[in-house]
């Protein structure tokens, strides 16, 4: 039975991820922190699965908890999911971004390659690596252009990641994870914003939505599915390679608040609130993913529609409210 550590395993990805391992067949361990302990609720995307998963607390900025958990484990994957994941351009907490985002990458890369240098190792990569990008759509070779601590810190990690494959000989590599949504997205991201703030319209319990730049383009996937892409990429036949896992597909943020409130029969221009304050930096080049290499390799690709993401996470949030 194959075993794989997972951090971040009570988010989004972690959970679908967790959820796909087992089906497998695999020995899943996650990696969780002490407030989760206390707050049963950051678990709960785990409650269906929870007696089959092995759960560890440690602290994933202390390099000594992170070897012994390592050691205890010896795990033949490892997906390292967890981080800091919110964008934030006004550079107030850049020191904490990067510490949570780039310390715990070198510390289990640095651990494994002591302890079981078959692990393969997974890191989860960003668009925002790309950044301020001259070319759309974006491809593996696109030149890196972060312009937030949290790109900063994910193409830091990308380097730390292709070092040990180069230079240790590791399975390590990264995915370059474009925008990926579902039921479980954090309510800090603009689509969940939406589709609960739809909801919510919707029953009465509110009657507005504050956006920024509604007009603002983004390529939006299925969670689940990319999971299965982080999957693939550890048990790859031509070793370990980064890739890009993206739909191709521009939204702007106005196509998602049109289909979210026309479900519901609602106008969204009668019910948001612009507010330059959840203004980022303008792009003058979308971030589009090239997933054309993952696919001719490995035979990824994205199924799930725009439309049906957004109709599961609208009628998600209405029950939940319900």
């Amino acid at each position: 039975m194959t075993k794989a550590l997972i951090t971040g395993i009570n988010g989004q990805d972690g959970s679908y991820l967790a959820e796909l391992l087992l089906k497998k067949g695999y020995e899943v361990h996650g990696v969780i922190r002490p407030s989760s302990i206390q707050n049963q609720q950051k678990l709960s995307f785990l409650k269906n699965d929870f007696n089959q998963l092995k759960l560890h607390v440690c602290s994933l900025n202390n390099h000594l908890s992170i070897y012994k958990l390592i050691d205890a484990i010896k795990p033949e994957e490892c997906y390292h999911l967890a981080a800091a994941s919110f964008v934030s351009y006004s550079f107030e907490d850049e020191a904490s971004i990067l510490e949570t985002n780039l310390n715990p990458t070198h510390f289990f890369l640095s651990s494994i390659k002591e302890l079981v240098p078959q692990c393969k190792f997974y890191f989860a990569g960003s668009s925002e690596i790309f950044g301020n990008t001259d070319v759309a759509p974006q491809q593996e070779t696109t030149r890196f252009n972060p312009r937030s601590i949290y790109g900063i810190s994910k193409l830091a990690s990308h380097y730390v990641v292709k070092n040990y494959r180069e230079h240790h000989g590791l399975y390590a590599c990264t995915g370059f994870c474009y925008n990926h949504e579902s039921p479980r997205r954090n309510h800090a991201f603009v689509s969940r914003k939406i589709t609960s703030g739809a909801a919510k319209i919707y029953l009465n319990r509110e009657d507005k939505i504050q956006m920024g730049n509604i007009d603002a383009i983004r390529d939006w996937g299925y969670a689940p599915e990319y999971v299965e892409a982080m999957w693939l990429m550890l048990n790859n036949p031509y070793g370990p390679r980064d890739y890009i896992i993206a739909t191709g597909i521009p939204h702007t943020v106005r196509d998602l608040l049109d289909l979210a409130f026309s479900l519901v029969d609602l106008d969204y221009t009668r019910y948001i609130e612009i507010d330059s304050n959840f203004f980022r930096p303008g792009e003058q080049i979308p971030l589009l993913g090239d997933a054309s290499n993952i696919y001719k390799d490995l035979g990824w690709q994205p199924k799930t529609k725009f439309s049906t993401i957004i109709e599961e996470m609208l009628l998600n949030d209405i029950n939940l409210l319900k």
